[in-house]
């Protein structure tokens, strides 16, 4: 099977090896005539950012970066991005890298036009509409890892730096117009990124498979996505130049972001005010809370899981699954509690409160209220 596709749900995708030598022709597609590339801190100078900025500057499109990007990109680095797109006379936003860059860019788009603060767009009811759409700068979206899936999505998650809350800022136009997904590009990712990124887009696709919601077609997505992690993470894990593994979890981290518009749920709940809080991993704190989330979900999700199980080739049905995750986990390097994350019981009450207002609470297929998630918390240290 030749890996390569051109792709246009739910945007336009130019999927395969090398295509980020499209990049200029994306630009034209997009309306960019002088983009800002937008990446984070640890990318800016290793050699697959600066071939990529070699390759704009070769098309005529200048050189611009903007990296002062952290993990959990806050409200500071956004407003530094902005006035570093409107000191340069940008006319759109290269998104490059993990979930950090990619979402950190996708907002300096969304907020270069604006004249309300950021929080103002807060993915709350149709805080939205609250957006001037056509003052939205145009966003070409380039993942180098292959979990978060935000170059699908029509969100961002930015930590507020005062409160140490995550929050997700949502406009349809913050989807990119043009996504370029080449699995050369994650090639260099060390383990535990791979590990990471890779139980994130797991992540997404449990969390969707597992939403009450009804939506039949992330349902598909999320249960192939679950296929693709499986059979091709550990690979990807024992040999990061193995591009057909590298192809296949890039797939599957946009098959994850895409499934998740059925919803998330208690996974990525407690994850957000963890990462707000204690600046972990995200994909690695999803893997961690993972099988706690499992469990205290099974009178709901039992029954279909039964079904991912024989699709999956896991014996055992839900059991087998949850048997599965945990082994996943340990093959990969995952701590087996968040306690090993730094997280400290005292601060159960205060990951709690960020994860009672957190949106991926309404796709929980059981409710959380401070009791359960308390308890929650507590069997996943």
């Amino acid at each position: 099977m030749t890996l390569v596709g051109n792709w246009s749900y739910p945007t336009a995708i130019k999927f395969g090896a090398g295509r980020i030598r499209e990049l200029a022709e994306a630009c034209a597609t997009a309306g960019m005539k002088k983009p800002l590339l937008v990446t984070d801190k640890g990318l800016a100078d290793l050699p697959v950012t600066q071939s990529t900025l070699d390759i704009l500057e070769a098309a005529g499109l200048g050189r611009a970066m903007f990296c002062e990007v952290d993990p959990n990109p806050n409200e500071k680095n956004l407003e530094a991005g902005v006035a570093a797109y409107k000191a340069g006379d940008h006319d759109g936003v290269i998104a490059f890298g993990g979930g950090s860059g990619l979402d950190l860019g996708k907002m300096v788009a969304f907020m270069c036009g604006q004249t309300r603060p950021v929080w103002d767009f807060e993915d709350i009811g149709d805080w939205w509409t609250r957006a001037d759409a056509d003052a939205i700068a145009p966003i070409i979206a380039v993942p180098t890892t292959a979990g978060t899936g935000s170059e699908v999505g029509r969100a961002s998650v930015i930590t507020d730096s005062v409160t140490h809350q995550k929050k997700i800022i949502f406009h349809p136009k913050v989807l990119p117009t043009v996504v370029i997904c080449d699995p050369e590009l994650t090639v260099g990712m060390p383990k535990f990124i791979t590990a990471g990124t890779g139980l994130d887009a797991f992540a997404h696709c449990v969390e969707a498979f597992s939403s009450p919601h009804y939506h039949p077609m992330s349902q598909g997505i999320a249960l192939e996505g679950m296929r693709l992690v499986k059979e091709y993470l550990p690979r990807a894990y024992a040999d990061g130049t193995d591009i057909e593994a590298r192809a296949q979890m890039m797939s599957a981290a946009a098959m994850g972001a895409t499934a998740f518009q059925k919803g998330l749920g208690a996974i990525h709940a407690m994850s957000h005010p963890i990462g707000a809080l204690f600046n972990t991993h995200h994909g690695t704190t999803n893997a961690v809370c993972m099988p706690a989330v499992l469990a205290f979900n099974a009178p709901e999700i039992a029954d279909r899981f039964k079904t991912a199980a024989d699709y999956l080739g896991i014996d055992g049905g839900f059991e087998g699954v949850c048997a599965y995750v945990q082994e996943l986990n340990d093959s990969l390097g995952i701590p087996r509690g968040l306690s090993e994350l730094g997280v400290t019981e005292a601060a159960i009450p205060e990951l709690v409160k960020g994860a009672l207002i957190d949106p991926s609470c309404g796709g929980n297929p059981v409710v959380l209220d401070q009791a359960n998630l308390t308890q929650l918390f507590m069997n996943a240290l």
